[in-house]
């Protein structure tokens, strides 16, 4: 099992920045991928941003620009710094775990979930 904790979200105006952080423990691996989703009110979850255990980083369109996944491997923490944000940048972001290494934006990829973090984008 692999424990996965959000933080840093909150409420911003259009044009400001949040980082979000997502902290994973229990039986991680060597190989994988971790990813951010996102899912506004209505509306099915999507993936906005992936990395694997290389690096190799994925994005969302809309998001290419703005948004920046990183990683801190020695914490197995993963981050998401969101710059110029919209309001459609509003919803409830997950972090999500998939121990298979693959840094793609597809929901059925990843095993873990975390709880999620809100983010509201006012205009």
């Amino acid at each position: 099992q692999v424990q996965l904790v959000e933080s840093g979200g909150g409420s911003v105006q259009a044009g400001g920045s949040l980082r979000l952080s997502c902290a994973a423990s229990g039986y991680t691996v060597s190989i994988y991928s971790m990813g951010w989703f996102r899912q506004a009110p209505e509306k099915e979850r999507e993936g906005v941003a992936a990395i694997d255990y290389r690096g190799t980083t994925t994005y969302l369109d809309s998001v290419k620009g703005r948004f920046t996944i990183s990683q801190d491997n020695g914490k197995d923490t993963v981050f998401l710094q969101m710059n110029s944000l919209k309001p459609e940048d509003t919803a409830m972001y997950y972090c999500a775990y998939n121990p298979w290494g693959r840094a793609r934006l597809l929901r059925s990829d990843y095993n873990y979930w975390g709880q999620g973090t809100q983010v509201t984008v006012s205009s």
